[in-house]
């Protein structure tokens, strides 16, 4: 069209698998084979299964539409990031000034979650790196395993140096493009996490009770997947928030980086039936895989991992003790006491384990990454070689409150709220990439270039139920952070990483669009 520098021709994907495993490996992360039996083990076990499918198919897959659907369309006119896609979107219904308000705040929502979520994201996948290391060489072998993660994070040199090799084997990949670097990397890493995962769900299987006959891998998959409705009655709200964040986590969605990949597609291409295929790659990792290796493997080993005070007290306190311990730290803290429970044999299944978690975290980290170096080069038009490298110095920037303040005091406060900012930015893809953009739009283009039709009561899911749905885990959190507030060096972050998000996306839609926007009525359209 020659509009603006409309007609540089974008990256693309080289091929369909190779689009569906990026997509899978940018979904598949920490999330699934942590956070989430977290989730599960912290919220009555069986219990949580009910709203985790409700949320499912009430929110996940739908805003999983809207995301690919969003991407697509920002494509055509060669954007990937949220901002300028957004604004495109909005002057559907809005003129293009208000257009632009609801972009900006889109895209500095989005930005402000993807360079926040990453800072300590980055670092845990380099924790998975040592701990693989350090399996090998059964460095925790022989010592007080919790002592031993303590030691480690208190060691600066030796974090920041896992931390590197994994930002810069992505900085690598990333540096390169889509079809020749991403694409190629995780046609690779993709494959190799599966098979990682099935050897080890194989392992859990044939288990059964490895130190007392009490305690089986079994006992583990009774937690699970027995509905507990009594539990589920008496912390209903609590439960389902919990649901709610974990398929947003387990998804990517309200990042703008399913937007981002979505968006080297070509015009045509099916984003119905394959964002149904990344749903399926991401459940059958979550659910069937994470499902049945954490929490059964710590049951197993029960014996070796909870304190004999409570194991004195029967397996439903044990149990009890094991969800309420279990989390990020458990998995570098207690669980290394089952691989060594097992001998020279633990060091394998060790290794495996954590280079399972390397693989998640480093195909989920990618995405991100090139959602700033999308930034750079599409946005403020700097060589994607360049921009690379200055996301990586930004990454270094904000993870040193990672190393130098720690998981406590700004970690966790920083993930509450990563978790209420990815649920706003999922509550504003309906409001501007359906209402907005209109819902008779956003229908056509979901089935544009689609080999199937999806039912028609998902379109009502997605104007009624899942804005519904929404308000839910976003009140919820918002409440409990004007009662329990946030740290004042998390507060500062945000706030700095929102007015540089808002800058950045204002500068970026007036660049290109500046001379409609000053019209105040549509000039360019393809």
């Amino acid at each position: 069209m020659g509009v603006n520098g409309l007609e540089q021709e974008r990256d693309q994907w080289a091929s369909k698998i190779g689009l569906i495993l990026a997509m899978a490996g940018n979904a598949v992360g920490l999330g699934n084979f942590v956070r989430f039996p977290t989730q599960v083990a912290q919220n009555g076990g069986g219990a949580f299964m009910v709203p985790y499918f409700l949320a499912l198919f009430l929110l996940g897959i739908p805003i999983m539409w809207v995301e690919w659907v969003a991407g697509r369309y920002g494509g055509k006119y060669g954007h990937g990031t949220i901002g300028p896609t957004y604004y495109l979107m909005a002057r559907e219904s809005l003129k293009p000034k208000s257009a632009l308000i609801m972009g900006t705040i889109s895209g500095m929502v989005a930005f402000a979650g993807v360079t926040l979520l990453n800072s300590y994201y980055l670092h845990l996948i380099g924790w998975s790196a040592a701990y693989t290391w350090f399996s090998i060489t059964g460095a925790y072998f022989g010592k007080n395993t919790g002592s031993f993660f303590s030691n480690y994070l208190s060691n600066h040199a030796e974090v920041l140096l896992f931390w590197g090799i994994t930002i810069v084997t992505i900085a690598i990949a990333v540096g390169r493009g889509v079809s020749k670097g991403i694409e190629k990397w995780v046609k690779i890493m993709m494959p190799l996490l599966y098979i990682f995962a099935i050897i080890m769900v194989g392992y859990v299987f044939v288990l059964g009770s490895p130190i007392n006959p009490n305690w089986s891998t079994l006992d583990g998959f009774s937690f699970i997947w027995s509905p507990n409705w009594v539990y589920l009655k008496e912390h209903f709200a609590t439960v389902m928030l919990a649901a709610a964040g974990q398929i947003f986590f387990t998804l990517s969605l309200g990042m703008g980086i399913i937007q981002n990949y979505a968006s080297y597609l070509g015009p045509n291409d099916d984003v119905a039936l394959s964002g149904i295929a990344t749903v399926s790659l991401n459940e059958f990792a979550e659910v069937i895989l994470g499902g049945s290796l954490a929490i059964p493997l710590a049951t197993a080993y029960a014996p070796k991992i909870v304190p004999a005070t409570v194991l004195s007290q029967g397996k439903g306190a044990a149990l009890a003790w094991i969800g309420h311990k279990f989390g990020l730290g458990f998995a570098y803290t207690s669980l290394p006491n089952a691989f060594v429970s097992m001998g020279q044999a633990g060091r394998f299944f060790g290794a495996l384990w954590f280079l399972l978690l390397w693989f998640a975290g480093w195909t989920s980290a990618i995405a991100m990454y090139n959602y700033l170096v999308a930034l750079f080069e599409e946005d403020l038009n700097i060589k994607r070689s360049i921009g690379t490298w200055i996301v990586l110095l930004i990454y270094f920037i904000l993870g040193l409150p990672v190393i130098y303040i720690g998981l406590d005091k700004y970690v966790t406060p920083l993930d509450n709220w990563i978790s209420f900012q990815l649920t706003l930015l999922a509550l504003l893809d309906i409001i501007v990439a359906v209402y907005l953009f209109k819902p008779s739009n956003f229908w056509e283009e979901l089935h544009k270039g689609a080999y199937t039709r999806v039912p028609t009561f998902y379109k009502w899911i997605t104007l009624i139920v899942a804005p519904i749905f929404l308000l839910i885990p976003l009140v919820g959190t918002f409440k409990g952070f004007v009662s329990g507030g946030i740290p004042g060096s998390v507060g500062a972050a945000i706030i700095i990483m929102f007015i540089i998000g808002a800058v950045e996306t204002y500068y970026a839609i007036k660049r290109k669009y500046g001379e409609e926007i000053k019209e105040n009525k549509v000039l360019v359209k393809v």
